[in-house]
């Protein structure tokens, strides 16, 4: 690939994930914090990236694949997506806000499948050119972060704004990308063209089923980390948070480098429970820290975020390239990815308003606060439950060194790809 043609998409892939860093992390310190919504009302919002999920490859196989270059469909998603984040910004209330940014979602969540599609046309080399590209894209995450955090703007609508004006700078970028036409498919478009059957039969092996069950579980606690550590973090006292909580993801990319070693002295089920026991750990943590002599355990539970996403749902999306043939593996990816980050994180968003809201203490200065060690332990007692289900339950052999040094590696820089860099 040519330094022009990568410097390209890396700007591409940077752009995307700034977007979404910029606004999601800190969305719920100020929708509960300024806005004054509840803690239902705010993880619902929160779950609004999950519908989006669930919808998104419907969406991108119904129109994308059959009628619109990628590079104008993009655009076209981020200009009204821009639109709609600024609009967002100025709403006060919970329904007029909630719609919006649900249309949001459902115009943003296809562009992540669809900047990897665009990406991928370009290359000759998929395995070698990818990974530095999407490289960007957590960088993107981060530095948004570290804006919003340096700036002190994690209270207000500033972080929607500035994703809001970054959305319309990246249709206005997309439409000069390379000209991607549509695949120009004729099949009808239903639920078997997606999942095709011969993905959803993977579920029936009890290994496989035992890992869905167990994705779709973990990701109920996740939510609580997604959702509200922002908001936790600031009425702990916590300065700059949204920067400190970058380094969940600079510790992503450096277990993403040392998910090979483990491979090979542990296999696939004791690398998935070493994810699972990372956030039992990481709720701990948080609920006994604080933001002065117990820092370091807030520290901890941030810096936890590598093993417990890269360990888990990296070496799952492993795991699935191993199980499946070859033409049913990006079917499988997406199946496991529609149970995950679909079903799994909208039941999350939905039981995580539940729970801290339970835990709602009184208003302090105008803002209620909650009982964050009861919120935390019961994520961490949560996680453990699920942790201890696929302990006695899962039993898989696999080869160990073959899963590392194989076509391990090449599900990596998938995994890099179809991936929430959270």
């Amino acid at each position: 690939m040519k330094p022009q043609m990568r410097m390209r998409l890396s700007t591409m892939m940077f752009l995307e994930y700034f977007i979404w860093g910029s606004w999601y992390v800190t969305l719920n310190t100020w929708l509960v914090t300024t806005l004054h919504f509840s803690a239902e009302q705010a993880a619902l919002s929160a779950g609004v990236t999950a519908i989006g999920a669930i919808i998104a490859p419907f969406l991108v196989g119904l129109i994308s694949d059959r009628f619109f270059a990628t590079q104008k469909m993009l655009a076209s998603l981020h200009l009204l997506g821009g639109g709609l984040l600024l609009c967002a910004s100025i709403q006060g209330s919970f329904g007029p806000f909630y719609w919006i940014i649900l249309a949001y979602s459902l115009c943003y969540m296809p562009t992540m499948a669809l900047t990897n599609s665009l990406a991928f046309r370009q290359m000759k080399d998929t395995q070698a050119e990818f990974g530095s590209i999407r490289f960007l894209g957590s960088l993107g995450w981060i530095v948004a972060g570290l804006v919003v955090g340096k700036l002190g703007l994690e209270a207000t609508a500033k972080p929607m704004q500035i994703a809001g004006a970054a959305s319309l700078l990246m249709g206005i970028y997309c439409l000069t990308l390379p000209d991607t036409p549509p695949l120009a498919r004729t099949d009808r478009v239903s639920l078997a063209t997606i999942f095709p059957p011969e993905a959803i039969a993977l579920l029936k092996e009890r290994p496989m089923m035992i890992f869905a069950i167990a994705s779709f579980l973990v990701c109920i606690p996740l939510q609580f980390y997604y959702a509200f550590t922002n908001l936790f973090l600031n009425q702990s006292g916590v300065h700059n948070a949204a920067g400190k909580m970058t380094g969940g993801q600079m510790s992503e990319l450096v277990c993403m480098i040392l998910i090979p070693w483990f491979f090979r002295r542990l296999g696939v089920k004791y690398m998935l429970v070493m994810g699972m026991v990372a956030w039992v750990v990481r709720y701990v943590l948080f609920a006994y820290g604080n933001a002065t002599t117990g820092m370091w355990m807030f520290w901890g539970g941030i810096v936890l975020h590598g093993i417990c996403y890269d360990f888990f749902f990296v070496t799952g999306q492993i795991y699935i390239d191993q199980k499946a043939s070859v033409r049913l593996r990006a079917a499988a990816q997406g199946l496991i990815t529609f149970i995950t980050y679909g079903l799994g994180m909208f039941v999350g968003s939905w039981l995580s308003g539940l729970v801290v809201q339970h835990y709602a203490l009184a208003f302090a200065q105008g803002t209620v606060t909650y009982n964050w060690r009861s919120i935390w332990l019961f994520s961490a007692g949560t996680s453990a439950v699920v942790l201890l289900f696929f302990l006695f339950t899962f039993n898989e052999r696999s080869n160990r060194k073959a899963l590392a040094e194989g076509s391990g590696r090449a599900a990596m820089d998938e995994s890099l790809g179809s991936s929430v860099p959270l």
